[in-house]
């Protein structure tokens, strides 16, 4: 991540938090999880797929605001001050603690009395290169490995220089859909406890995506299970939890930061990557340049295509939701990496 605009973003956040703090306090405004006019729960979301999880899991009894508008790459969001006063005025605020800076800063300024980081409703993991994943190939995958267990006893050593969270660990985790489901089912406990009065309706939604969730994981895991080639090259480090899960071989062009440019020596060492494993694809995503991935496929001869992050839904992607975007980036790994 561009350490230099991570700085100026927080700062300029945390002046604006700082002043609407002072604002509420002279006012008398009260927090806490309090509904709206239309008698719904304002729910503040980070990007979207804290969205996905507030809209499915709340249905009507919310009313979620992005703070991430469709387009814009969440790595760089900058809030605006009228941003930092929905959330200093939301009901419950759902986020992911590392993944946007100004996001962070806002929220431990603003005090914000419910607060949900999905971070802690799992297990966060490191991923590195290919010598890390090596060993995970072709490992089966049980149906206890897929009850939400955590992997924090596997060492991923070196790889990715960038690191979104304090603890160095890769935010990327709703990409695979059985720690997304574990998130999910978190925030439907915490929804319920900042409004019991559809502690009902929210348990009943959580229990419908958490079982959505299931078949998608499923879908993956036969989908994925016998493949030419288990390893994939795409310019956005994200896919690293999804990798695992399934026993394939993520290489990142840029790490975990899809602004960041890889090394010559980098780009030499894809292309024997590519060479060796008979990689046919490189994925880009459809929130950041494409230019990177063109060209070393151009270099290697290989095709391109996407595989979305997940990060926004815009008009470029190929699904309306965050299960139509999986279902189209299954597909996608299955022409890439010869699924028989």
């Amino acid at each position: 991540m561009n350490v230099r605009r991570s700085i100026s973003t927080t700062a300029v956040a945390g002046a604006a938090v700082l002043g609407l703090v002072t604002l509420s306090a002279c006012s008398g405004s009260s927090g806490g999880a309090e509904q709206n006019k239309d008698g719904k729960l304002d729910v503040v979301a980070s990007f979207y797929p804290m969205q996905f999880l507030a809209e499915q899991i709340g249905g009507d009894k919310v009313s979620v605001t992005t703070l991430t508008r469709p387009g814009v790459e969440p790595h760089d969001l900058e809030l605006k001050p009228r941003q930092i006063a929905e959330l200093q005025d939301a009901g419950f605020v759902l986020y992911l603690k590392g993944l946007q800076p100004a996001v962070d800063e806002a929220i431990k300024q603003a005090g914000v009395k419910d607060t949900v980081d999905a971070a802690t409703l799992t297990t966060l993991e490191t991923h590195g290169t290919s010598e890390d994943h090596s060993a995970h190939e072709g490992e089966p995958h049980t149906d206890e490995a897929h009850e939400g267990e955590a992997h924090a006893e596997e060492s991923h050593e070196g790889g990715h220089e960038h690191d979104h969270s304090e603890a160095g660990g890769d935010p990327h985790i709703w990409l695979d859909p059985v720690k997304y489901a574990e998130v999910a089912k978190g925030v439907g406990d915490r929804l319920a406890k900042a409004d019991p009065d559809n502690a009902a309706t929210y348990k009943k939604n959580t229990d419908e995506l958490v079982k959505k969730l299931g078949a998608l994981d499923a879908s993956f895991r036969d989908g994925l299970k016998n493949t030419t080639t288990r390893t994939f090259i795409t310019t956005h480090s994200a896919f690293g939890y999804l990798a695992e899960r399934y026993g394939l071989d993520q290489e990142g062009i840029a790490g975990l930061d899809p602004e960041s440019e890889p090394s010559p020596a980098r780009v030499k060492e894809l292309q024997q990557v590519a060479r060796k494993e008979k990689v046919t694809t490189v994925f880009f995503e459809t929130l950041a340049s494409d230019r990177t991935a063109r060209t070393l496929a151009k270099d290697t001869g290989l095709k391109t295509d996407v595989l979305d992050p997940l990060e926004g839904i815009t008009e470029r992607s190929k699904g309306a939701d965050y299960l139509e975007v999986m279902a189209s980036n299954l597909a996608a790994l299955q022409k890439a990496l010869g699924a028989k």
